[in-house]
């Protein structure tokens, strides 16, 4: 690391005081402001940019070399890093990015989990007292914010960062720092949206912020504000991803893998990021005229003034349809890689299961307004998407099909990963049969405010979802770590779940078909959900329980866990032609890949996946000559790879503090009676100046 020059220090410090100066003159001098902690700050604040501009004007001049940065530090291609706190914040690593975003999901996960039990418990009995209306109503939107964007999601992110990259053969992402950018936005984005707790009240309106219930007159305190502010963080965290994700899985495959040899968690990233990229942008519109309307006044959902409240509606559920796919589509690639390894046979149906996947991404933009049927919507418009929204089964059993076909006959072996596999069929079937139930528009008037709905989601969500990734977690956990998962504890982990979860959600159904409106935060006796309600919330601590018994089973394998070796279950997809954990740079020399399973033909040359006689001339002839030669690597002290940067948490920090700032009020100076100048908050003005000073390191960081 380069040390200032003694020029540079004596520059940086005259240039401060000159700032200082100025910043007195036109603060205290001219604008009269009173020098309590604000208006200090705001001096601080003034006076650095100050010396920022002077430092750029006197570096050529006085050879300062203020922005001549050392060149790279190259990684060393090790097996092991230096497990140190700089090594961290610095990472543009993809492995220790995805572990990033998979800790950090865990954590929230505890967080949302306890938010689930505490509202269960005021739900195990009629007349409940343990939770009051506000608070009841602040957890629950919490709950279903935090499951959706800090956990699922995220999650899913860290699998695909970490196994998504190795299985196509790459070294890293396309983008290492914009992928770091985006782990430590989803980080600052989920501490700002907690911060509301103990800032005036978390957000209370529900997950899904239905206007006009989030404006100022049914949501005074500023917990909506933290709410649009932290998933705007979210968003640009889940956007960049997404690019970055594309960018990887079309540029970066290993020679010889087109796209119809790519492994299906591959499709399904790829699905899930174009739909990332197309469904985001309209819950952000939605958000920017949700803080408009809440900080400056104007009226896009105040029906009274002329807006109009549907269009909150129509903006989030555009999004908010698709992003069921976006936490589902990931989670079903992880079982399609899952089931065939376990069942010892091929997967059935690749192209089926792949083109359905693209089939899914296209539909799930057509169904939105099924959420809508009860808002008067006209008879055509809920036809059209009922009838959508059970074309859209069509993919979804196809996929189902086809795993089922895939175990039929099948060598099976029960280990955990499977066990969480078919259990993730099991319980997407129950949500999926539930989801046409609504999609039927007189059924779907009669439960759409009830509790069907939150079993249904659930199914899908918690059922589907959640029981692919610990699917996926348990079958990757060696390649990550070198270590095996308790299986014993693992096998226990899923019956515990599997029965939590059913007798958790199970009951909602039939809650939801008596008549119990979801989001009340208690209820009368004799209406006969009381029985529901406490198998409900038993199941739920059942379900904690599990969880709990996960990361116990996480923790000793960690210290104590056999120790593997780097193709435990005699997979077939690249990512197991590593070490595990992976080197630095990922590959030594990478087997050819001349079929969707590179690493059984390199078991058995005698018998490979796709005979040669099978294949047109043209595909033949190409993979002759890749299967006569390896795709060879020079030695790891010769493989360059992209050195660490302090810029991406740097602007990540400065542009939640930016954010954030517009909690704060702003600042107001008259220039005439009736006339004023609004300069933003100083959290705004101070992110500002490091977003800035963070992006000019950015883009004058020697790269190779």
């Amino acid at each position: 690391m380069r040390h200032p020059s003694k020029r540079l220090i004596i520059t940086l410090l005259i240039s401060l005081a000159i700032g200082y100066v100025i910043s007195w003159v036109i603060m205290v001098g001219i604008l009269a402001t009173p020098l309590r902690l604000y208006g200090l700050v705001n001096l601080s604040v003034v006076a650095i940019l100050v010396a920022f501009i002077i430092i750029i004007f006197l570096d050529a001049p006085l050879n300062l070399k203020a922005f001549d940065w050392p060149k790279p530090v190259e990684r060393a291609a090790v097996p092991r890093y230096k497990e140190t706190v700089w090594d961290w914040l610095m990472t543009v690593d993809h492995k220790k990015i995805g572990l990033m975003y998979i800790t950090t999901s865990l954590v929230f996960f505890i967080v949302g989990g306890i938010e689930a039990l505490l509202i269960r418990l005021q739900l195990v009995a009629p007349n409940g007292v343990i939770l009051n209306p506000d608070t009841y109503n602040q957890l629950l939107t919490m709950h279903g914010t935090t499951m959706v964007f800090l956990v699922v999601m995220p999650l899913l992110a860290g699998l695909a960062n970490y196994v998504g990259v190795l299985m196509i053969g790459a070294r890293d992402m396309a983008f290492p720092r914009l992928n770091a950018f985006s782990v430590w936005l989803l980080i600052f984005g989920g501490v700002l949206l907690n911060v509301s707790f103990i800032a005036g009240g978390a957000p209370d309106a529900g997950w899904f912020a239905y206007a006009p219930l989030t404006t100022k007159p049914y949501s005074p305190t500023p917990g909506m504000d933290f709410w649009v502010l932290g998933l705007q963080l979210l968003g640009v965290s889940s956007i960049a991803t997404a690019l970055n994700l594309v960018v990887t899985i079309l540029r970066l495959r290993a020679p010889g893998m087109t796209l119809n040899r790519m492994p299906i968690f591959v499709w399904t990233i790829l699905i899930q990021s174009f739909l990332i990229l197309f469904a985001f942008p309209s819950i952000t519109v939605a958000m920017i005229f949700l803080f408009l309307d809440r900080s400056v006044g104007t009226n896009f959902y105040n029906a009274e003034a002329g807006g109009n409240p549907l269009l909150w509606q129509h903006l989030f559920w555009f999004f908010g349809h698709p992003e069921v796919y976006i936490m589902i589509l990931p989670a079903m690639g992880i079982v399609s890689e899952i089931i065939p390894v376990f069942s010892r046979k091929p997967l059935f149906g690749y192209i089926a299961i792949a083109y359905s996947t693209v089939a899914i991404g296209f539909l799930g933009f057509s169904v939105w307004a099924h959420h809508m049927f009860a808002v008067g919507m006209p008879f055509f418009a809920n036809a059209a998407f009922a009838g959508t929204s059970m074309f859209i089964a069509v993919p979804t059993a196809i996929k189902i099909f086809n795993w089922i076909a895939t175990m039929w006959g099948g060598s099976i072996r029960l280990k955990t990963p499977f066990y969480f596999a078919v259990g993730f069929v099991a319980m997407f079937i129950i949500g999926g049969l539930s989801g046409i139930i609504l999609a039927m528009v007189p059924i779907d008037l009669q439960v759409t405010d009830t509790y069907f709905v939150v079993a249904h989601l659930h199914y899908v969500l918690f059922g589907g979802s959640m029981f692919g990734i610990f699917a996926g977690l348990y079958y990757w956990f060696p390649k990550m770590t070198g270590r095996l998962l308790g299986e014993t504890q693992g096998k226990f982990q899923f019956w515990l779940m599997l029965v939590g979860f059913n007798l958790t959600f199970f009951p909602m159904h039939l809650m939801g078909l008596l008549g119990m409106p979801r989001r009340i935060y208690t209820y009368a006796p004799g209406l006969g959900w009381e029985v529901y309600n406490l198998l409900a919330t038993i199941g739920a601590f059942i379900l904690g329980l599990s969880v709990l018994l996960f990361f116990v089973n996480v923790f000793v394998s960690l210290r104590q866990g056999q120790v593997t070796q780097d193709d435990p279950w005699d997979a077939w997809t690249l990512e197991w032609a590593t070490t595990s954990p992976p080197p630095a740079h990922n590959f030594g020399d990478l087997p050819p890949v001349n079929s969707r399973r590179p690493l059984w033909d390199l078991k058995h040359p005698e018998n490979p996946d796709r005979p040669m006689h099978r294949l047109p001339r043209r595909l033949r002839e190409a993979d002759q000559h890749s299967l006569a030669t390896a795709v060879t690597s020079p030695s790891g002290s010769e493989i360059h790879l992209p050195s660490p940067s302090f810029w991406p948490i740097m602007m990540a920090a400065g542009l939640t503090l930016t954010l954030a700032g517009l909690l704060l009020p702003s600042i107001s100076i008259p220039i005439s009676a009736d006339m004023f100048i609004f300069l933003p908050s100083i959290g705004t003005a101070f992110g500002l100046v490091i977003f800035t000073i963070a992006t000019t390191g950015w883009i004058i960081e020697p790269i190779h």
